[in-house]
């Protein structure tokens, strides 16, 4: 085991995430009351297993205390040291950042509170929540495909199957969790309870582009943001939607105004009293939202979270404390099957 400091540059609360991921069905996460965020993932270069156990004492303050994480790296049934396996640690410490966002500098983002007051509004509300991203862009792309045209709590339920049934099980901070399978193993599968032929045959396709680099999140956020949409399109299984979804919050992108995703366009016509023109405008919505820049993904993450708390207390919750956003809508999701508050990207 390693343990690794990030200093967050900007505003963060581990507390904030961990109660954005209690309400994210893709995560299935029970809140530790130990204030512990435990999560095990595949690495992002598909070969190895890594386990994390992640802490931030609350500071009273406006400086976010340093987030403290003890790491586990695994191949196979061996756990790699720091002495024999630096260059992973190193790179597992890279990719929780990039999860919780934590790879951004956010000391800018409350400045953008001084000219607009609906994103000053945002960020009281929310303080110190970042996006907290899929494990990766793979992972972001399979779950788009798992929840194709289905019910979310049957998508989860089917992602939480494939971890259990076919996931490395590691041990992280007195718990067993199990990753979701590696893209090697995926692309092994043959039948998987609940899932189409058709749909398993876009997983293995899936698994293949992680393992051959087409799925790499710095080479995704290192591309102009239309042309790595085009390209995540060409996959199988991955539309417009699904597209931003994986480089939004599977490569973490901080910096994209979805343009395809109506609900948070209604969002924006309401926070900022916009007339029917506008708010059917997606092109003069993305004008107003350069803004924004470059934090993007940060409020109109913010923006889904207000919408989809007021949707709730207009159902009846009075819960005092806002709600965290809901769950990513994959591609094609019929309306019938869906809550009208949630949308692909709300989570």
């Amino acid at each position: 085991m390693t343990s690794v400091s990030i200093t967050p540059k900007g505003p963060f609360s581990l507390a904030a995430s961990l109660r954005f991921l209690e309400d994210f069905t893709p995560a299935s996460y029970d809140h530790a009351a130990d204030g512990v965020l435990r999560l095990a993932f595949p690495a992002d270069d598909g070969v190895h297993v890594i386990g994390c156990a992640v802490r931030q004492k609350e500071t009273a303050g406006p400086t976010p205390a340093a987030v403290t994480a003890d790491i586990t790296v695994h191949h196979g049934d061996t756990t790699l040291t720091a002495g024999s396996g630096t260059d992973h640690h190193r790179a597992a410490r890279a990719q929780l950042a990039r999860i919780l966002s934590l790879d951004v500098d956010g000391t800018g983002f409350p400045a953008l509170a001084d000219a607009d007051p609906v994103v000053a509004g945002l960020q009281a509300d929310w303080p110190g929540l970042r996006p907290v991203c899929f494990h990766s862009p793979y992972e972001a792309a399979v779950w788009a495909v798992i929840g194709n045209r289905i019910r979310m709590s049957q998508a989860a339920a089917i992602k939480a199957r494939l971890a259990r049934d076919h996931g490395q099980a590691v041990q992280v901070a007195g718990e067993e969790l199990h990753a979701f399978p590696a893209p090697g193993v995926l692309r092994r599968l043959d039948r998987v309870e609940g899932l189409s032929d058709t749909k398993l045959e876009r997983l293995r396709a899936l698994s293949e582009a992680a393992l051959d680099g087409g799925l790499d999140a710095a080479t995704l956020r290192d591309q102009p943001v239309e042309s790595a949409l085009t390209e995540l399109q060409g996959l199988p299984g991955i539309g417009p939607f699904s597209a931003g979804l994986v480089l939004i919050r599977g490569a973490g992108h901080p910096d994209v105004f979805p343009a395809v995703e109506p609900r948070l366009h209604r969002a924006m016509a309401t926070q900022y009293g916009l007339d029917a023109a506008t708010a059917g405008d997606p092109a003069r919505l993305a004008r107003l939202a350069t803004a924004w820049r470059p934090y993007r993904s940060w409020v109109a993450l913010l923006l889904r979270a207000r919408a989809q708390d007021s949707a709730s207390r207009g159902a009846g919750d009075r819960s005092a404390r806002p709600r965290a956003p809901s769950p990513n809508l994959p591609e094609q999701t019929p309306v019938a099957s869906v809550d009208p508050a949630v949308s692909w990207a709300t989570r």
